[in-house]
């Protein structure tokens, strides 16, 4: 079932029109390089080019009684072509026709989701630039640990985001691949030069040996890349809710007027969206696990990946292209507060300087054990006193034997830990 939220072009790839008309493409194919390699009449191919047609509605009555859905397809289509509909579907099996014309719809659906990327990176991007200055605390296992900007955390997703897309790309190569061979793929009743002749009419490279059905690793590969691109949607989503969150509150969705957060608190603003594509990242991941247990079939072809197919194809390529359209918006609208970030960057009090108190001092000569020792003192009664790292350290006098005053407040100095910004970028973005 086509989801209510899917866009129309992804949508009308998994229609029964278009999965008809691929079906029709991949006979059509079939046939043309029939016939020029002397099987079968060019006459008879030209006639069945010009008559060849199906009605939708029609196959499903047929399919009704011959409980077969190529059959149906065969017969309607040779309903309207007449006495040359002999020639269609021969030397064929029905694996033939659907795995190469799923090869032509998964290829379809990739040059979209191709596209989403470049939309969103394209956002990731200019917002990397935006804020490439806008200081804001790094944080690990949850806790402050040294400042960072902002600018770095979108040039992190559109670097991934890159990754991302290569998988995507080789996916696409990986599936782009069709069969003529027959019913256990020994190319028993059509000599090999149709079947690359074939596929090359439909720019697809024929698969080196099948069964009756191409091999599902191939089928894996694509919707385990679709499942690991969902996995930084949502590594981008955590990230947002974390940042919502009313103790931090760097950034936020977008709130629209007339939007409301809670039926029984008019005050909420929640992060919806990004909690959205969380749960949905969960659902591409379980379409994946799907997809690699088709991979083990019995002997030359069973029927048990097929009904798993009708599910994972649209549902995957579907909500993946939302996920990314939704993403791009929340990404291109992400509200986002410098001010907040400053405000957190301080909350410890200057702890966030002691990894450059330790190696300045490691820089004076101290061993890394003495210089660490020496630092976690005031450290620790920031946490437990409240005090103030930077006035702790000047008043301490064993440091004082090492530092002098002016290297002292050099350690504080916010903007030595962005001196390599513009660096990072653009080793990002070289490309």
């Amino acid at each position: 079932m086509i989801p209510r939220y899917s866009r129309p072009q992804m949508a009308r790839i998994w229609t029964e029109e278009n999965k008809f008309q691929t079906w029709l493409q991949v006979e059509l194919a079939a046939l043309e390089a029939m016939a020029l390699h002397g099987l079968v009449p060019k006459d008879a191919v030209a006639n069945i080019r010009a008559k060849a047609r199906f009605e939708v509605a029609r196959i499903e009555e047929i399919e009704a009684q011959t409980k077969h859905d190529v059959i149906a397809f065969l017969t309607n289509v040779a309903e309207y072509v007449g006495e040359d509909s002999r020639y269609l579907h021969y030397a064929l099996t029905s694996s033939d026709i659907l795995d190469t014309a799923m090869a032509l719809r998964l290829r379809e659906a990739a040059d979209l989701l191709l596209a989403d990327l470049d939309l969103m990176m394209a956002v990731l991007k200019e917002r990397a630039y935006e804020f490439k200055n806008t200081v804001c605390i790094g944080r690990s296992h949850g806790i402050h640990a040294e400042p960072i900007t902002f600018g770095l955390k979108f040039a992190l997703w559109y670097a991934e985001m890159d990754r991302q897309r290569e998988r995507l790309l080789r996916a696409r190569e990986v599936v782009s691949v069709g069969k003529f061979s027959g019913a256990v793929g020994t190319l028993a009743h059509l000599p090999p030069q149709v079947e690359e002749t074939a596929c090359a009419l439909l720019d697809l490279k024929p698969a080196p040996l099948a069964t009756q059905v191409i091999q599902r690793d191939r089928y894996a590969e694509y919707f385990t890349t679709l499942a690991l691109i969902g996995g930084t949607v949502e590594k981008i989503a955590v990230e947002i809710r974390h940042l919502q969150r009313t103790e931090v509150r760097e950034a936020e969705e977008f709130f629209s007027a007339g939007q409301k957060g809670s039926s029984a608190m008019p005050h909420k603003r929640n992060p919806i969206l990004s909690e959205n594509l969380s749960g949905l990242a969960r659902v591409l991941r379980g379409n994946a696990l799907a997809a690699m247990e088709n991979m083990a079939l019995w002997h030359e072809r069973d029927i048990s990946h097929s009904s798993v197919e009708r599910i994972i194809a649209p549902d995957s390529t579907i909500l993946l292209d939302f996920m990314l359209a939704r993403l791009t918006g929340v990404l291109k609208n992400l509200l986002v507060y410098p001010e907040a970030m400053l405000r957190n960057l301080n909350l410890t009090r200057g702890l966030i300087f002691s990894q450059r108190l330790l190696l300045e001092l490691v820089r004076k000569g101290l061993t890394r054990e003495e210089a660490y020792l020496l630092v976690q003192g005031p450290a620790m009664r920031v946490w437990q006193e409240g005090l103030d790292f930077p006035t702790l350290v000047r008043q301490d006098p064993d440091i004082a034997q090492h530092l002098t005053p002016q290297e002292i407040d050099a350690v504080f100095d916010l903007q030595e830990y962005l001196r390599n910004i513009d660096y990072l970028l653009e080793r990002v973005f070289q490309k």
